[in-house]
């Protein structure tokens, strides 16, 4: 028998940087230079984050749930998807236990930023702010995120059964 107490779940996401576009991380909007294209928001962490807990229930993942073939969700604030995804960890009965995440981005530094990122999150799914990590690193100037291509997210998301 399977212990269903408590579920881990993964995200990974990637997104292309252009000139001009606007840069939304982690709930906030950065002042940059370039941006994270997408159908959304292009919201990396957002997304991660959706990913992971939508992997620790079970259920898909973030296009199964809002496809980027679906008209309604283009430029979409990517808070919502968020709210949408804790209704679906609230229906199936858990709750988080703690997420982390991990942001690689060359520039800009993000430490000045996490946060703020932390409480804007936190507060969309209304969870105490100890329940959520980011951390942000480079790649040393290696690969399309070092030469400031794309920016990349990885997060891991504990949950448990209320």
């Amino acid at each position: 028998m399977i212990n269903e107490s408590y579920r881990i779940g993964h995200g990974y996401d990637v997104h292309r940087l252009e000139a001009g576009e606007k840069f939304i991380i982690g709930g906030i909007d950065l002042d940059h230079n370039k941006g994270a294209v997408g159908h959304s928001d292009a919201d990396i962490v957002i997304h991660v984050i959706c990913d992971s807990i939508l992997g620790a229930v079970s259920d898909g993942d973030i296009g199964k749930h809002f496809p980027d073939t679906d008209e309604k969700y283009k430029g979409i604030d990517s808070k919502k998807l968020l709210i949408e995804v804790m209704k679906i960890l609230n229906e199936k009965n858990y709750e988080i236990n703690n997420i982390d995440v991990t942001i690689l981005l060359e520039k800009p530094k993000l430490r000045s930023y996490i946060e703020k990122m932390v409480a804007a999150l936190c507060d969309v799914m209304k969870i105490d702010k100890k329940k959520l990590s980011i951390k942000a690193t480079t790649t040393e100037g290696l690969g399309f995120i070092g030469r400031q291509e794309g920016v990349a997210a990885h997060c891991v998301t504990l949950i448990k059964k209320k």
